[in-house]
C-alpha cells in the first residue's frame, strides 16, 4: 500500500547511529507479545536507527484491519502470570485478563497497537507483511493496515534489511 506520509526521522548528529538498521520479526499476535517489538522499534527510531518490522504467521493479527483492534491476552499456558494455570481456562478469564492488561498499558501512557504502529510509521519506521503468511491466510493488501508498505517475501525482507541487527519475537 502506498501512502504519502511525511517522515519524521530524528537526527541527533550522532555518527554512531548513522547507517544502523534494526529488523524486527513479529510472529506473535497476542496482546502481550505485540508490545515488545513495537517498543523496541520506537526506541530504535528515537535513536535515529533505520527500523523495519516484518509481520509473519500470527503476527499478522497486529496489522490485519479486522483483528488489530481486538488483540487478546490469555493466562493459559503463561506461567509468568504467577497464577494457577487452571484459572486461565475458566470462562471469561481471557476477556478479564485482556481488559486488565489494556488498562495497565493505557495507565502508563502507551498507545494501543494500531496507534503505536501509526506512530512508528510517522517516525520513519517501515512495516512489511510476509508473502507466505498472506497467501496461507488468504489475505491481500486491502485486508491490512494502510501503514503496511507492502507484502513481500522473506528474501525481499532480508535484502531490504541487509546488515541490520535482527530481533525475532
Amino acid at each position: 500500500m502506498t501512502t504519502t506520509v511525511p517522515l519524521v526521522v530524528p537526527d541527533f548528529g550522532d555518527e554512531a547511529t548513522q547507517g544502523r538498521k534494526l529488523a524486527i520479526i513479529c510472529s506473535k499476535g497476542n496482546l502481550d507479545m505485540a508490545y515488545p517489538g513495537l517498543i523496541l522499534a520506537n526506541a530504535a527510531l528515537g535513536e535515529g536507527v533505520e527500523t523495519h518490522l516484518f509481520f509473519t504467521f500470527w503476527g499478522f493479527d497486529m496489522i490485519t484491519k479486522s483483528r488489530m483492534h481486538d488483540l487478546k491476552f490469555t493466562m493459559l499456558g503463561n506461567t509468568a502470570t504467577h497464577l494457577p494455570q487452571g484459572l486461565g481456562g475458566l470462562p471469561g478469564m481471557t476477556a478479564m485478563a485482556t481488559h486488565q492488561m489494556k488498562k495497565q498499558i493505557e495507565d502508563i501512557g502507551v498507545p494501543d497497537v494500531p496507534d503505536f504502529l501509526e506512530q512508528i510509521v510517522a517516525s520513519g519506521g517501515h512495516l512489511w507483511a510476509c508473502r507466505m503468511s498472506a497467501d496461507m491466510m488468504h489475505l491481500d493488501e486491502s485486508d491490512l493496515s494502510d501503514d503496511v508498505e507492502g507484502i513481500i517475501s522473506a528474501a525481499d525482507f532480508i535484502e531490504k534489511t541487509d546488515g541490520a541487527q535482527i530481533i525475532f519475537i
